[in-house]
């Protein structure tokens, strides 16, 4: 859901020159702008290293529920798939941007009770402290989607109707997926200060 929204905002950007999908299956999204690489196995990608060079960002949105894993399952998952895309990236390209999607609750101390939590500040410091140019930790809470997409979980589709009040009475846990995007997009046009990026940080960093 995230991936698919921020790539129909970086498509209709102007500062956007060009955009590289790496997918296990193809997202059926046609674009002057888009190439798309189809590749299975994410934990090895020596097949298509070539390729990812000379990007100056990375927008890395590929995420799953904890639910029903064990803390190995979702280590590998979380933690060493997203390592992989980065120690690749960055021997290409140390000055590029990489922007991570995380999550509101994430444990930077990487020494609280929640096991997910906990999988996600490893993951956040891991990338923060690689040596990427600059590097930001996107903690959406609630994310109100955006219309006419494909990949809008159902969860989402369910709460659609009390998205109006939750903008209202709890602002500070609630973004859109086109915020999230331009976010994104800025983080790497013009920079923000802090490189954990709760909900008012993304809105701020939005523009909207």
């Amino acid at each position: 859901m995230v991936g698919e929204g921020v790539l129909h905002e970086c498509l209709k950007h102007p500062d956007v020159e060009r955009v590289l999908l790496i997918n296990r299956r193809t997202a059926n999204v046609q674009h002057p702008k888009l190439k798309e690489i189809l590749h299975n196995n994410f934990y090895d990608l020596s097949a298509v290293k070539e390729q990812l060079s000379g990007y100056n960002a990375c927008y890395f949105c590929l995420g799953t529920t904890s639910v029903g894993k064990s803390k190995e399952e979702y280590t590998r998952i979380t933690f060493d798939l997203t390592k992989t895309f980065a120690d690749t990236l960055i021997e290409i390209n140390p000055g590029m941007v990489f922007c991570y999607v995380s999550g509101a609750g994430t444990d930077s101390s990487e020494k609280g009770k929640i096991m997910w939590a906990r999988v996600k500040g490893r993951t956040e410091n891991y990338i923060l402290n690689l040596g990427f140019k600059d590097a930001y930790m996107f903690r959406p809470a609630l994310i109100a989607p955006t219309e006419g997409l494909n990949n809008t979980l159902t969860l989402y589709k369910f709460f659609a109707p009390l998205i109006p009040f939750v903008k209202l009475f709890s602002p500070k846990h609630i973004c859109s997926l086109k915020q999230i995007g331009l976010a994104m997009i800025n983080s790497v046009l013009k920079g923000y200060d802090n490189k954990i990026l709760e909900v008012i940080d993304i809105k701020k960093l939005s523009g909207v």
